[in-house]
């Protein structure tokens, strides 16, 4: 049973800060690629940003130079630090675990900026 838990979204202003962990279990994430995802009200689901297991970073245009993508592969987390938020980041955040072709997802976490 692989389990994906996400944790840390809220409610901020924009420029604040938040970070977004997600903790998994019934996979070993040493072994995936593991990225965030976002889906904002109207939108299609984005890739923010996602670290393979070699360490390789990928961060969406949209997000690069604010947002940092990590893991720690001992406690079976990655994380998503969001700097700098705007009101456009605005979404329900999700953590994905991909090995070939089977991705894990967990359930969301909502992420809003608003004034």
């Amino acid at each position: 049973q692989v389990q994906l838990v996400e944790s840390g979204g809220g409610l901020v202003q924009p420029g604040e800060s938040l970070r977004l962990s997600c903790a998994a279990s019934g996979i070993i994430t040493s072994n995936y690629a593991m990225g965030w995802y976002r889906q904002a009200p109207g939108k299609e689901r984005e890739l923010v940003a996602f670290i393979t297991s070699g360490g390789s970073i990928y961060y969406a245009d949209s997000v690069k130079g604010r947002f940092t993508i990590s893991r720690d592969n001992a406690k079976n987390r990655v994380y998503l630090q969001m700097n700098s938020l705007k009101p456009e980041d605005t979404a329900v955040y999700s953590c994905n675990a991909q090995r070939g072709v089977r991705s894990n997802w967990g359930q969301g976490t909502q992420v809003t900026i608003s004034s």
